[in-house]
């Protein structure tokens, strides 16, 4: 898909203005994704930034790995919400704001003054979104949540302990990520329908169902059966087998997916077991279902036998979908992210060189190429006056510590508790 740079094409989302209180990575890497569609990202920042400003190696002051990994395509003002004035400049901001999405809880919201019945009556054409652990009325309600609880919570250390006969976490941030992905469309999703009607509305999304349910699409599994009670465990056996994982060869690790009938047929004949393809264990995706344990063992004994090269050869004759295993060092030279341009490098004004992915998403009709994440408060006198306020009053809020710029920006040593 051609992509194009002409200043004349708009982006998917351009107009669209977005007040992101959100911190940490949620609800970030939410608006991120809306940044890269071409919607105007305002990161609304506490005087100390977002605590991942300081997660991980810098080159720059608050611009540490993580804040960049979650962050471009965004202009950042610091308000101090402690304070009326701070608070009374925010309100002016949702004037022209269509998006306010925020991760901190529904009280603390209220006695800000920035509770959603009140932001609504003030702009009814506002998407007002709240990122929680929890949803509202629930058992867990008023609970912070971070991507570990999530992940224990919703089963994944569970299945990971099904599988491993150890409860991990991934070694991801799956549950910020997955439930950022949730935000972003359903943000995308209120817009839409305003488009229509014409009014915003409020929306929450949840980590805790959000995750509940990402997991449960494969792992509910006999549970949706509840008048079949012999049937009805959950977890899916072929996910959960200890031999589900990359096939040890010879000098590597091979991933090999052989899933069809015809798949299977073809890799049992041409490594000399073509008394496998009509072993009762293995004749359709059911029996090789409940058989999943002697089939990934029996197979990772035939992969032993010979190297990489030699199956990943094998597999592209016999269109049968397989990879060698990278390394994250390796991606960077991936030949096919090379070859679709998904690293860009940037340079920030202090002549620093970095490294970005891309928006993975090519429309035909919208670009919106990486920009450099902004440093704390680089936006902030250029946003206020957007909205209307004057440059003296602009003065008064930097002179009393209600606003700050990336002039009269401070870092914290430690990080305060973020609220999710």
């Amino acid at each position: 898909m051609q992509t194009t740079n002409s200043p004349s094409e708009r982006s998917a989302l351009a107009g669209v203005r977005i007040l992101d209180l959100t911190a940490v990575v949620f609800g970030p890497y939410a608006s991120q994704i809306l940044a890269d569609y071409g919607a105007d990202v305002i990161k609304v920042e506490p005087p100390e930034g977002d605590s991942t400003r300081r997660t991980g190696p810098r080159q720059e002051d608050d611009l540490a790995a993580i804040f960049l990994g979650i962050n471009r395509n965004k202009r950042s003002i610091v308000l101090d919400l402690k304070q009326a004035d701070a608070r009374e400049a925010l309100l002016t901001l949702v004037d022209s704001a269509d998006v306010l999405m925020h991760s901190m809880r529904p009280a603390k919201m209220a006695r800000l003054g920035l509770d959603p019945q009140k932001l609504c009556a003030r702009n009814p054409r506002l998407i007002y979104a709240g990122l929680y652990g929890f949803g509202a009325g629930g058992a867990y309600a008023d609970q912070p949540a971070y991507d570990d609880i999530v992940q224990g919570l919703t089963g994944i250390a569970d299945i990971t302990q099904r599988q491993s006969g150890e409860p991990r976490y991934l070694p991801t941030i799956a549950a910020d990520k997955t439930c950022g992905l949730v935000a972003a469309h359903a943000i995308l999703a209120a817009l839409f329908q305003r488009e229509r009607t014409g009014l915003g509305q409020q929306l929450e999304v949840p980590m805790f169902e959000s995750m509940a349910s990402y997991l449960l699409v494969e792992h509910f599994y006999g549970r949706h059966l509840q008048d079949s009670p012999d049937t009805g465990t959950a977890g899916y056996p072929r996910v959960l087998a200890p031999w589900r994982r990359p096939y040890q060869t010879t000098d590597g690790y091979l991933c090999m997916m052989p899933y069809t009938d015809a798949h299977w047929h073809r890799f049992f004949n041409e490594t000399g077991h073509e008394a496998l393809v009509d072993d009762p264990r293995f004749t359709d995706i059911t029996a090789r279902t409940q058989h999943i344990e002697d089939l990934y063992a029996l197979v990772g004994r035939i992969v032993a036998d010979h190297p990489t090269a030699h199956w990943l050869a094998l597999c592209q004759r016999l269109e049968i979908p397989a990879a060698p295993v990278n390394r994250l060092e390796d991606l960077e030279q991936d030949p096919h992210l090379r070859s679709v341009d998904f690293f860009v490098p940037l340079t920030s004004t202090a002549g620093h060189h970095y490294r970005f992915t891309r928006n993975p998403v090519r429309l035909q009709r919208s670009h919106v190429p990486p920009a450099m994440p902004p440093r704390l408060g680089e936006h902030t006198r250029q946003v206020l006056q957007q909205a209307g306020l004057s440059p003296q009053r602009i003065e008064e809020l930097l002179a009393s510590g209600s606003a700050r710029d990336s002039n009269h920006s401070v870092s914290l040593s430690t990080p305060p508790e973020v609220e999710q």
